[in-house]
């Protein structure tokens, strides 16, 4: 199954090893649930035999009616009307003589409350009355809906606490009762908050990825995932923000989690993801960004010895200036492809036009070619161009942008220093040159 599959791969990826269940074994297997659908079966029926849950026979189409009818009077009592709870061995003989196959169904009180106690929360009271009434417990094809389902597996798996969002609150009186009815030990529950996006909505899609495997894919760190997420909704002492995933095993309580919503904010991910790539050793940086420089086509699956040259001259700039490791693509592409940008607004700063822009362009050559040949520090460049940009009247970006986009193609790059030190003097002149055609055109 695709979607275990990714499920396996994603808590693997994160580092996150679990006790025992799937792929691992354990004690308390099998761990899939559609191995288990004897347990469900037995335990079900027992509640049938103890007068705790009965079987129904309505069909869909009574179901649909009754909805119907419930919703057009605006009853009180929403939902299964009981219809089946109190049938005699006849009216059951009768439904089976009809070849009806029936569910399972759990009988809800309907006098007094179930309190349960959430970590967070406190004490949660709910009218029993106020429970979904009688709900399914067992399909007719003899598989367990989650209600049934969860409650046998934690119990059976010595579960002893459960988290799980919000949402579920209104099922938890429900699944007490369940544990209550097999006389079985109520395990200890912590509902999450819900996780809001920047709008202060619920964390969809339409705000940004939310799959981990999306996030892998653009080249996030596991750790800087581990460490962020782990703090949308906790924290140490409202200041420590980097943890290892050891020491979140030994400081993260459940106690310490808020009661409110948390709110992802895909910027501070990038922030996090930004330092743990400065914190990668360049041997470690390279391996990392490798696949993505292969599958962008700039260099061979074989890594011929001045491909790795390129690549190790190249870490020391592109660590410092990427988010997430695809970045390297972007930020590197002008060295692995030879072009020119032809779009002449790229060439054109704020302020500029193609005139002004084509004077400021000529007078930073006339510095920096010869320069370059001359071996002059960088340093020394970048001072003789601001004040030739001061001498025109015109900000320094009107020089440097061109020059920028001459050799880079983009308005975004690397540092012109490090752009041109990776590029060679032959190269930079040439590229250079190219793009003076391009800007001298009419």
């Amino acid at each position: 199954d695709e979607s275990l599959e990714d499920l396996y791969s994603t808590l693997s990826w994160l580092g996150i090893k679990w006790d025992e269940g799937p792929i691992v074994g354990g004690p308390y297997g099998p761990y899939v649930q559609s191995e288990r659908l004897a347990l469900y079966q037995k335990y079900a029926k027992q509640l049938v035999d103890e007068g705790k849950a009965y079987y129904c026979y309505c069909s869909s189409e009574r179901l649909e009616a009754m909805r119907e009818e419930q919703q057009k009077s605006k009853s009180e009592n929403q939902g299964y009307d009981r219809h089946c709870a109190n049938l005699t061995q006849e009216q059951r003989a009768e439904y089976e003589k009809a070849g009806i196959k029936p569910v399972i169904r759990f009988r809800v009180p309907t006098e007094g409350k179930t309190t349960f106690h959430d970590i967070l929360m406190g004490d949660i009271t709910c009218r029993n009355r106020d429970v979904s009434p009688d709900p399914i417990i067992l399909k007719s094809d003899g598989f367990p809906t989650y209600h049934l389902a969860n409650i046998i597996d934690d119990h059976m798996m010595k579960i002893t606490h459960i988290m799980r969002a919000q949402e579920w609150i209104p099922s938890g009186p429900l699944h007490v009762l369940l544990y209550q009815a097999f006389g079985w030990e109520v395990p200890t529950y912590c509902h999450l908050p819900m996780v809001k996006g920047k709008d202060g909505q619920k964390l969809s899609k339409r705000h940004g990825d939310t799959a981990v495997r999306d996030f892998r894919k653009k080249g996030y760190l596991p750790e800087a995932i581990l460490n962020y997420v782990t703090l949308v909704g906790w924290s140490l002492d409202g200041s420590t923000e980097f943890f290892t995933r050891e020491e979140l095993e030994k400081c993260f309580t459940m106690e310490s989690i808020h009661k409110s919503s948390g709110t992802f904010d895909y910027k501070k991910l990038d922030w996090f993801n930004g330092m743990y790539i400065r914190e990668k050793s360049d041997e470690e940086l390279e391996a990392l960004i490798l696949p993505y420089l292969k599958e962008a086509g700039f260099i061979s699956e074989e890594y011929t010895e001045a491909e790795k040259e390129t690549v190790k001259g190249l870490l020391p700039s592109v660590k410092e200036r990427m988010k997430v490791l695809s970045d390297c693509i972007p930020l590197t592409s002008f060295l692995f492809k030879d072009e020119t940008a032809t779009d002449k607004t790229l060439y054109i700063a704020k302020g500029m036009d193609e005139t002004s822009t084509l004077a400021a362009y000529k007078a930073g050559l006339d510095i920096i070619l010869p320069n370059l040949k001359a071996g002059t520090a960088f340093e020394t460049i970048e001072e003789q161009i601001m004040e030739k940009a001061k001498e025109m009247g015109i900000k320094v970006n009107g020089i440097f942008q061109p020059i920028r986009v001459a050799l880079t193609f983009s308005t975004v790059s690397l540092p012109l220093k490090d752009s041109i030190a990776l590029l060679g003097l032959e190269r930079t002149e040439a590229r250079l040159n190219r793009a003076l055609k391009i800007l001298e055109e009419v």
